[in-house]
């Protein structure tokens, strides 16, 4: 064999000896725990073939503590790009069986390396995430390796899309940098996030509690709104990514890309028209009306189990990409609070910065009342909701359906925060306030002095409702554009959208603004 065929096959013989990651007994142990290996989330999500990795050789620099005597392979973590769904994507994927994935200076280089290549390309960067946290033995080197990854995250953000896998621990300072990027997918009875964690808590603060309780998957969902997605699997997860990537451009300068769907654009929805209950507290589920309306009734919900008075997710509406922003009925009657102002104003800002239209479905009663939510800075939450709207310059159409009252009339895009249309059902109410409130303030003297002050009380909601619950005093001042039939409802919204397709809109000259955050 000559010399050149000698370095060929020194090549393929340290690539195979890389791959072989943390060795089989690693590779069985992160089986056992019920997770894909680094390698195998990749082959899972990119196209079969078209996977390119980059710096498979480097190699850690430490020299404390004996880590000069450990090879990592890969030093803990797989860079690359490749094809998903016929689409370029960057990634970084942290190998648990090697070193448990913990992040050094060459580890820490090798992922800021993929993040610029991401933003130099335009396009989107999903990282997978899988690490016992800061590989100690390099100290301060680890922490500026963090440091690094994390000015990337805030740099990139808002010019292409950024998505965090959660699939094992992710602990400590690790976890600003999932918590900087767009979306937190994390998988079910695998996926830690803490900052500290439970033997910590125990000995500072004599509290017990599990890792999966702490830190999961639905903890995160649910309780603290960190995570968008709960994935069942690995494979589950990385399927979910692939389905939120198709509604995003590549990067904030180009457009969503237009699917096909084969839905007729004309196509009524006649169960609309018997969709609001007859009693004015009735409830329903508003994702039925999304359903209805949308192509092919595919709705992708983001933060599904967080603020659920709040419904939020991406759609198509006769191919094009829509982010949608809904009131729920079933939950708090639909009433904001300062978590679903919080869960809308994040998703509002994401189709802002990717030129994703957006369609506000309103039926709110107003903001939900009591010392919890005024404590908890309501006034601060609720003005960031008006004030993501009014700055968001992608098409804006908003949609009511049944009542739309005082403030949170405004806060759900009303048309003087520049929605471009502003439609409503017949069935809509648009007031200052609710009936029974009204009536208290305006009525309060004839209440009182009359001799059945009950039987007052009750005429006089009833004069205010049907005098003013009804969408056509706003209607006759302009503020609403149309109303519309129910059962109309995906034709109009289709064919205002495709007049809005051309929009531009230009904000004023400034560094940013001072968000009340």
């Amino acid at each position: 064999m000559g010399r050149v065929a000698d370095k060929l096959k020194e090549l393929r013989e340290r690539e195979a000896k890389i791959k072989e990651m943390g060795g089989a007994k690693a590779v069985g142990q992160q089986h056992e725990r019920g997770k894909l290996t680094a390698r195998e989330r990749i082959d899972l999500f990119f196209d079969p073939g078209t996977f390119r990795e980059i710096d498979m050789f480097v190699k850690h620099r430490g020299t404390l503590f004996g880590i000069d005597k450990v090879d990592i392979p890969a030093d803990g973590v797989i860079t690359g790009y490749g094809l998903v769904n016929g689409r370029q994507v960057f990634t970084f994927a942290q190998d648990f069986t090697a070193r448990a994935g913990s992040l050094g200076e060459m580890h820490a280089k090798k992922i800021t390396k993929v993040m610029d290549l991401a933003l130099r390309a335009g396009k989107p960067l999903v990282g997978f995430n899988d690490s016992g946290g800061a590989r100690i033995q390099e100290g301060v080197d680890s922490l500026s390796g963090y440091g690094q990854i994390f000015y990337r995250n805030a740099i990139a953000s808002g010019v292409i899309p950024q998505v965090s896998a959660i699939m094992g621990p992710c602990a400590g300072g690790a976890v600003y940098s999932p918590a900087m990027t767009d979306f937190i997918y994390m998988v079910k009875k695998t996926g830690l996030m803490f900052i500290t964690g439970p033997d910590v808590i125990k000995s500072v603060l004599g509290e017990i509690i599990t890792q999966e309780e702490l830190g999961g998957a639905m903890t995160h969902n649910s309780k603290s709104g960190v995570a968008h997605f709960a994935c069942e699997s690995d494979a589950d997860c990385i399927e979910q990514i692939k389905k939120l990537l198709a509604y995003f451009p590549d990067n904030n300068m180009e457009d969503p890309p237009m699917v096909a769907t084969g839905d007729n654009p004309t196509r009524l929805c006649p169960e609309l028209d018997t969709i609001i209950p007859e009693n004015p507290m009735g409830a329903y589920d508003i994702r039925d009306v999304i359903r209805s309306i949308v192509d092919d009734g595919e709705f992708l919900e983001v933060h599904e189990h967080y603020a659920p008075n709040m419904v939020v997710g991406y759609a198509r509406l006769n191919g094009r990409s829509l982010g949608i922003i809904a009131n729920q009925p079933k939950f708090l009657a639909g009433c904001l609070d300062c978590d679903s102002s919080d869960k809308a104003t994040r998703f509002i800002r994401c189709c802002d910065a990717f030129n994703i239209q957006m369609l506000t479905i309103a039926d709110v009663p107003g903001y939900l009342p009591g010392k919890v939510q005024e404590w908890g800075g309501i006034i601060r939450h609720g003005a960031k909701l008006l004030w993501c709207y009014s700055e968001a310059t992608v098409p804006k159409i908003t949609l009511t359906t049944r009542k739309d009252y005082g403030g949170s009339y405004l806060a759900m895009c009303s048309s003087d925060l520049r929605a471009d249309f502003a439609f409503a059902w017949p069935t809509a109410e648009i007031a200052v306030m609710g009936a029974e409130g009204a009536a208290n303030v305006i009525f309060r003297r004839e209440i009182s002095e009359s001799a059945d002050p009950v039987a007052k009380r009750q005429e006089v909601i009833d004069n205010y409702r049907n005098a003013l619950y009804n969408p056509y005093i706003a209607a006759s001042r302009g503020y609403i554009d149309a109303v519309i039939m129910p059962s109309e409802s995906r034709a109009r919204l289709i064919e205002a959208f495709e007049i809005l397709a051309s929009k531009r809109q230009a904000l004023p000259p400034k560094k940013h603004g001072n968000i009340p955050v």
